[in-house]
Formats: C-alpha cells, structure tokens, sequence
C-alpha cells in the first residue's frame, strides 16, 4: 500500500474509486436494458462493439496527441464530457426515448470518450507519485480499485435497477463521474515532459518502439489474441442470466460480480507476487484458468458453479491483463509512456469489442455454450502455438 503514502495518489485513489464503481453501474445498467426491450444477442455485441472499438481505431492516436498536452486538464475536459453523457442517458430513458437507434449512438459516443479517456487516466498514474519505484505498485493498487468497484458495481447495480430504474443507475453514473472531476482539480501533479513534433511523427515514434522492440511486440500480440478470446464472456452474461437461468436484473449483477471477485483476488495475489521476475509466467498461467473456466461456464453446470467459473474467469483476464501493463509501463521511457499505454490499451479493449461483436452473432446462430466452448478452445490452441513457437525462438538463438 505504499503509493497510497503520496497525497495526489490518495486523492485520485478516492475520486477512481467512485468514478468506476459509476462506470460499472452504467454498463450492467444500458446492457440490461437493451436486452430486455429487444431480447437481442447481436444488439448486445454490437453495444460491446461500439464502446471499446474507437480505443483499437482512435486510441493510439490520442495518446500521441495527449503526449503534446497537459494530460491532467485534458483528462478534466473528457471527464466532464463523460458526466454529461451519463446525465443524458439518465434523462433519455426516464423520458422513455432510449430505443435500439439511441442506445446504438449513446454506446458509440461513450467508447469514443473512453478512448481518450483511458490512456490519458493510466498515464496520469506516474505522475500522482513522486518515487518512480511506487509506480508498480500504485498501478497494482489502481488495476485493484478498479476490480474491487466490478465486483461490487453489478450487484449493487442489479439491485439499483430493481430499486429505482435504469434511470437511476445512469444518475449515480453522473454524480460519480463529477466526484473524480473535483479529485483531478485538487491533485497537483508534476510537470511531465511533453513530446515534441506533429501528432504525426510521435505517433510513428511511438509505433516504431513498440515493432521494433521484439518482447514488447510478442508481449501486444498475446494481449490481442488473449482479449479477442477470453474476454468475450462479457457480452453473454445478460442472456445467461435471463436465458439459461431464468433470472432478472439480479441475477445479471451477480455474474457479473462473480467475474470482478475473481478479478479482485487477482489484484490482491499481483500486490505480493508481481514482482518483474515473474510477470511473464503469470500471465501463461492467467490464460490457462481462463481457458478452462471457459470450458467450465460452457458445461451449463448449476448457477452457484456457474459463479464460481465466471470468478475463475475473472481471475485469469486480470491477472494476465494487468501483468502485461505493469511489464510495459515499468520498461517504457518517460516520453514514450502515454504512446505504449494507449496502444496497450487498443490492443486489450479493441480486441475485446471484436471479440464480443463475434461472440454475440455466433451465439444468436448457435448458442451460448457453443460459443463459450469455442473461445475455450481456440484459446488453448493459441496457447500450445505461442509455446512451441518460444521454445523454437530460444533455440534458434542458442545455436
């Protein structure tokens, strides 16, 4: 916990914690939603689909032009703009006008913020604590809040919708996304050095360190083919819940908060045993328990197994996920750390919108299960391929 001893840390520390636990009660809320006015699997794909995709299109390029800016006022300026589209939201559908068209825009201009969004909050990190031998564990400690607000956002939001509407959830959104906009406006980070050039140029700086730079390469690739297969899960939850359970709302934010209690443990486990030494067997074993819970949650077991697989599941996409950010943040230059956050985070939540795009149409042509059995499979395919194509690479260098 020893990044939480700087001040700037502390007060972003509160602000994200209530920030994300809105962001989760805002995404169980509109998935919810959208399922039950349309019963639609490719609907709920496409809702992934269009919030994470402008991070894989867009991403890489904000965070080379976030690199020429102040990053802590541009963060300012999105997080406000994210207050007033969750308020909108809330008003949108308490005025009963949020069909399948509205949903579809709401869902786009949100993954739009957040590929600004993102990068720019990760990149902050480094400068809200003032010994750079805190930053591993002030990133453990974020990646923990942010898996702590999952584990307690969906059932908290599950009971919300119950309570007092979508509507309401989509307030709560708002109020915590002003929270952390008055922590931004409190902190008071150092002055970071900004790149210099055309968007242009730090962009192709950027990817050049990335493709040249072979372990950081090999280390993007396994997160594209990770996220586009595991992390697709996510899209089926709310036909889980209603289809295979026969449950509501309820039952949607306990699925989804059996996955963030997994994730939650995971953060914990990286706090004592991610050290650098070895992240990279971590992540190997991260996608090995994916890869079976998949298989697991496939099976169609009973609900209470059901939530233990999801949590397993959890717990594998986070450790691996934040094991890949910590090893390319603790490595990356200064100058360069906005550009390899952003296009980390392309990589993880862009494959995951197309993954989930995927996952929604199979499973409307064949089913949930087929489609969770499919991911699994394919994942351990990649698995065995990434391994004998290592083991291959250390031979060719040993002779």
């Amino acid at each position: 916990m020893r990044a939480l001893s700087h001040r700037n840390f502390q007060v972003y520390f509160v602000g994200q914690g209530l920030s994300t636990l809105g962001k989760w009660i805002q995404q169980v809320a509109l998935s919810w939603l959208a399922y039950h006015l349309t019963g639609s699997a490719v609907l709920l794909g496409a809702i992934a689909f269009l919030t994470l995709l402008p991070q894989l299109l867009i991403g890489p390029l904000a965070g080379a032009w976030s690199d020429r800016h102040d990053k802590r006022r541009l963060l300012i300026g999105v997080q406000t703009l994210l207050a007033l589209q969750s308020l909108a939201l809330a008003l949108l559908t308490w005025q009963h006008w949020l069909g399948q068209e509205v949903i579809i825009v709401m869902s786009l201009l949100l993954g739009l913020l957040n590929a600004f969004e993102t990068p720019l909050r990760q990149a902050l990190i480094g400068g809200f604590v003032d010994d750079p031998k805190d930053l591993p564990n002030a990133l453990v400690l974020n990646a923990m809040l942010i898996n702590a607000a999952r584990f307690v956002g969906p059932p908290l939001a599950g009971f919300l919708i119950n309570w007092c509407g979508e509507a309401g959830c989509f307030l709560a959104t708002s109020a915590a996304f002003g929270v952390l906009l008055i922590g931004l406006m409190k902190v008071k980070s150092p002055v970071q050095p900004k790149a210099k050039g055309s968007t242009g140029q730090i962009f192709r700086e950027g990817l050049h360190y990335l493709w040249t730079t072979v372990h950081v390469r090999r280390l993007l690739i396994s997160v594209v083919m990770f996220n586009l297969l595991a992390s697709c899960y996510s899209v089926l939850l709310p036909i889980l819940a209603k289809n295979v359970f026969a449950g509501d709302a309820q039952t949607l934010g306990w699925l989804w908060g059996a996955a963030g209690a997994g994730a939650f443990v995971a953060t914990i486990y990286l706090a004592f045993a991610g050290s650098s030494s070895n992240l990279h067997r971590i992540i190997v074993w991260g996608t090995v328990v994916c890869a079976l819970s998949l298989g697991a949650v496939a099976a169609n077991p009973p609900l209470i197994l059901t939530l233990l697989a999801l949590s397993g599941l959890g717990f594998g996409i986070t450790i691996s996920n934040v094991s890949s950010n910590m090893t390319l943040q603790s490595n990356a230059p200064e100058i360069l750390r906005g550009r390899v956050i952003a296009f980390y985070i392309a990589m993880r939540f862009g494959f995951e919108a197309v993954g989930g795009l995927l996952a929604g149409m199979i499973a409307a042509a064949l089913g949930v299960q087929v489609t969770l059995l499919m991911a699994g499979s394919l994942l351990v395919a990649y698995l065995m391929f990434s391994w004998q194509f290592a083991r291959r690479s250390v031979q060719h260098e040993a002779t």
